[in-house]
């Protein structure tokens, strides 16, 4: 009888461990690149300190929870295309855009990375997006004055 409790305890322990060992692998820290449109976090100023904020208070630490790599183009389009291209290079799981200049560089640069813009002018007129509504590709994010936006603000007035 030992014997055979013996081969039943090792089958479970066999059958048990793989769970057990892929239960100990340590959680992957997601990696959000932004790109920029300033020189520096000090010229982007509120709208640096309103995304380091956001991502906190909705649970995302930078350094414990989610690693922010942050990239300042200055302005610069052979910058915001090299800077681009660096953070698609890094792997990044996401890629964040902030102003009018940088959504372009980012959609040239990657395909496949989720792109999502903001303090974009016109992503329709610009070709970012088809639609706000259904946006397709990689690429979505928030406008505030959009050209389909316009003619319903003009109605509301």
């Amino acid at each position: 009888m030992r014997r055979r409790e013996f081969i039943r305890l090792a089958s479970g322990i066999a059958a048990i461990l793989p769970f057990a060992a892929s239960a100990q692998q340590p959680a992957k820290v997601p990696r959000i690149g932004v790109l920029w449109h300033a020189g520096s976090a000090e010229q982007e100023g509120t709208n640096y300190k309103a995304i380091v904020k956001g991502f906190a208070d909705i649970g995302y630490i930078d350094g414990k929870t989610v690693t922010l790599e942050h990239r300042f183009p200055n302005e610069q389009p052979a910058q915001f295309r090299s800077m681009a291209a660096e953070l698609v290079a890094s792997g990044v799981d996401v890629l964040v855009t902030v102003g009018a200049n940088a959504p372009p560089y980012a959609k040239e640069a990657t395909k496949t990375i989720p792109i999502v813009f903001a303090l974009m002018p016109d992503p329709i007129g610009s070709k970012l997006v088809k639609n706000l509504a259904r946006p397709e590709a990689n690429t979505t994010g928030l406008s505030n004055s959009a050209s389909d936006i316009v003619g319903k603000r003009l109605e509301l007035f």
